[in-house]
C-alpha cells in the first residue's frame, strides 16, 4: 500500500486541506474509488475505510493481478466534515457539482479539478454516493446513460438492483458523468445509510465493491457472488409524495414488500394527534427508498417503490 496526497489545498487560517489516496497494486490504473466529496457522507467514508483495510490484507496475500492497481480516496472534503456541514463550509457550493473543474475558479471548482486530474484515467470508477433526499436506500448500484457505457457490468456487484439514469442536466458536472466522457466505465454505488454508519450495510458495500473488482480481474481470490441483479431504468421507480403537512408516522421500511393498497404510512396532525392523511401503495414493489425526517412538508416524497 502507498498512501500519497493526490490534492492539496491550502488555508489561511488552518492546516492545508489534503486528499489522501491508498494504491494498491502497480501498473495500469485499474479502479479508482472515491468516497465522501460531502461533509455528511459519513457511510461513504467508512466504506472507502474499510476498503482500504481490506485491500491491504489482500495485497499482502499476493491476491491483486499483476501490473494491475487500486486507488481508494476516502474522503475529499475533511472541512465539511469537521463541522457536520453537507457543502462547503465557506459558500455551501457542492464539489459533486464543479467537475471537471477549474484550475482558476472558485474553491470547489479547484478541488474537483485537482482530484479529476488525477483520477480521470482510470479504466472503472466507483463512487460512493448519496442522496440529496434525507432517508434510507435499498443497497444499489446506478450508471448515468451517456451511451458510452457497458449496463452488464452492473451484475458484477452482486446486488439485488442495477439503475440506469437518464442524465439531467445538473448531471453534466457530477464526477460520474465526466469519468465516463473521459472513457472511464464509472458506477455509483449507493449504500443504506449517508449520515451515520450502519455496519451491514457497510460490509454489504465493501463485499459489492471487491466482487466487481473480481469480475474484472483486477483481484484474484474467492468471494460469495452475492444476489441476481435486476437491471432497470430509473424512471420506472413510482415516487410516492404526501398530501399533507405533519408527523410522518412510516408503517414500512426499507426492504419490504407491499401490496397495491397496503398502507405505507399515516400523516399526524402535529397539534392535535389525530391522522389527517393516509398514504397506500399504488402498485405491488418493494420499498427501496423511505424519508427519514419524522416531520414532512405537503408533496414531500416519502417512499420510492420497485415495481414486483
Amino acid at each position: 500500500m502507498v498512501k500519497n496526497i493526490v490534492y492539496s489545498i491550502k488555508s489561511p487560517y488552518r492546516q492545508s486541506m489534503d486528499v489522501i489516496g491508498y494504491t494498491f497494486g502497480s501498473g495500469e490504473l485499474s479502479c479508482c474509488i472515491v468516497g465522501a466529496l460531502r461533509g455528511n457522507e459519513i457511510q461513504q467514508m467508512a466504506i472507502c475505510a474499510q476498503l482500504v483495510d481490506a485491500l491491504k490484507h489482500l495485497e499482502e496475500k499476493g491476491s491483486i493481478a499483476k501490473d494491475k492497481s487500486i486507488m481508494v480516496i476516502p474522503c475529499a472534503n475533511y472541512y465539511s466534515m469537521n463541522i457536520g456541514k453537507r457543502f462547503w463550509t465557506m459558500d455551501n457550493t457542492d464539489i459533486n457539482r464543479m467537475f471537471p473543474g477549474y484550475d482558476l475558479g472558485e474553491t470547489t471548482q479547484r478541488i474537483a479539478d485537482g482530484l479529476f486530474k488525477s483520477i480521470k484515467d482510470y479504466a472503472f470508477g466507483i463512487q460512493m454516493a448519496s442522496f440529496y433526499q434525507k432517508g434510507d436506500f435499498f443497497p444499489h448500484v446506478k450508471v448515468m446513460d451517456t451511451k458510452q457505457e457497458s449496463y452488464e457490468s452492473l451484475s458484477d456487484f452482486g446486488l439485488p438492483y442495477g439503475l440506469i439514469r437518464e442524465p439531467s442536466p445538473y448531471d453534466t458536472v457530477t464526477l460520474n458523468y465526466n469519468w465516463q466522457l473521459w472513457g472511464c466505465q464509472a458506477f455509483s454505488l449507493f449504500a443504506t445509510y449517508t449520515d451515520h454508519i450502519g455496519g451491514q450495510s457497510t460490509q454489504t458495500a465493501v463485499n459489492a465493491t471487491l466482487r466487481f473488482l473480481v469480475a474484472k480481474e483486477v483481484l484474484v481470490c474467492a468471494l460469495h457472488p452475492g444476489s441476481h441483479t435486476r437491471i432497470l431504468s430509473e424512471d420506472k421507480i413510482c415516487r410516492v409524495s404526501v398530501n399533507k403537512a405533519g408527523i410522518l408516522k412510516k408503517r414500512v421500511s426499507v426492504g419490504d414488500e407491499v401490496k397495491a393498497g397496503g398502507l405505507l404510512c399515516e400523516i399526524i396532525h402535529p397539534l392535535e394527534g389525530n391522522v389527517i392523511d393516509q398514504i397506500v401503495s399504488q402498485i405491488d414493489g418493494t420499498v427501496f427508498f423511505a424519508f427519514s425526517g419524522q416531520l414532512v412538508m405537503e408533496h414531500t416524497d416519502v417512499f420510492n417503490m420497485m415495481p414486483g
